[in-house]
């Protein structure tokens, strides 16, 4: 076994939204493995919302990896930097060229985790990431390779700060929402086009649930307004427009105060489950037993009869999205009544 506690140890993770999220379990489960370490993590600085208040790491480092530090030169700099912290341990959950190359010309005793083939030979102890398991549990398996025996968790989390309540809270008190209200909330964008639902399905969805008394609220990015529009010009009924509005650390605040969550497979699915908020996840030709919802407290819809032939890890293949057009809005909203614990 490796020796993790009463060490100083930097874990590197430079991929998007809902990757890190799925990397908060290996947090929580180094911190109960080594209570007494020095824990920091580096992120992506868009990203840092994720696991800046995280109680289980003692400092968060950022760099702006699309941004300023997208050079060479950038990395360079930014590996002295680190080297200068003086960490004892390095254990990278990111086989990427850039995570890769920081982690091995950053000074330190031992490094550990995945790593980029060419420069794989720096490492002390190289783990190759199973990827026949959840993405999770992947990262997860990186402790068990490591020696520690018990990996026991909390599932996704994000901590809000009392500012991100704040802001959250300002903003349903300006739309007039009450505190006996009941919110479903929708996500129906995602970077991936063979990954969405259509927006006037979505809207079906919730004029049904609107009628049945619940206020609808869609969430997502400043990419996603354009298809939110569109689906809020197929309703009959108001909804709340909370698209563009919240960072993300505001946003997972503002999810808690859902009922349900409907989402498409993206990175705002995980924050949502980050706050233990119910879903029902849309699913085409992602496959959810590798990057799906990581908790029981949620419902997965998939096209009956299931397409064959594209459901495969990220780089899935769908040529004419039947995956998605062939999910209807009954196995949507019978989803929902499960979920809701209601019956139409």
């Amino acid at each position: 076994m490796i020796e993790l506690d009463n060490k100083k140890i930097l874990v590197t993770f430079l991929m998007h939204l809902g990757d890190l999220i799925l990397v908060t379990p290996f947090i929580h489960a180094l911190r109960k493995a080594a209570p007494n370490a020095y824990i920091a993590m580096l992120v992506d600085d868009k990203l840092k919302d994720v696991v800046m208040f995280n109680p289980s790491l003692n400092q968060v480092i950022t760099i702006d990896k699309k941004g300023d530090d997208n050079t060479i030169l950038a990395l360079i700099k930014c590996a002295k930097d680190l080297s200068s912290q003086n960490f004892d341990m390095i254990i990278n959950l990111h086989p990427n060229e850039r995570c890769s190359f920081i982690c091995a010309f950053t000074k330190t005793t031992f490094r550990t985790g995945t790593s980029h083939t060419i420069f794989r030979w720096r490492w002390d102890k190289y783990i190759k990431l199973n990827r026949s398991l959840h993405a999770a549990d992947m990262y997860l398996n990186v402790l068990k390779e490591l020696g520690v025996k018990s990996t026991d968790n909390n599932g996704l989390e994000i901590f809000p700060s009392n500012a991100y309540f704040k802001e959250a809270d300002d903003f349903w008190r300006l739309n007039d929402v009450k505190y006996d209200d009941k919110l479903v909330g929708f996500n129906i964008g995602s970077a991936v086009v063979t990954k969405r639902w259509a927006s006037e399905r979505f809207a079906k969805v919730a004029d049904i649930l609107a009628a049945d008394g619940y206020k609808i609220v869609f969430f997502g990015g400043t990419m996603d307004i354009d298809m939110v529009s569109e689906a809020v010009n197929y309703m009959r009924t108001r909804a709340i427009i909370a698209t563009g509005s919240f960072s993300i650390g505001a946003l997972a605040a503002a999810m808690r105060r859902c009922s349900l969550i409907i989402t498409n497979d993206s990175g705002p699915m995980h924050v949502a489950i980050s706050q233990k908020v119910p879903i029902v996840a849309l699913y085409g030709p992602s496959n959810p037993k590798l990057y799906g919802p990581f908790t029981k407290n949620a419902i997965i819809v998939k096209a009956d009869p299931a397409c064959v032939g594209c459901e495969k890890g990220m780089r899935h293949t769908c040529n004419d999205l039947q995956c998605m057009k062939r999910l209807t809005v009954e196995q949507v909203i019978n989803a929902c009544e499960k979920m809701l614990g209601r019956i139409f």
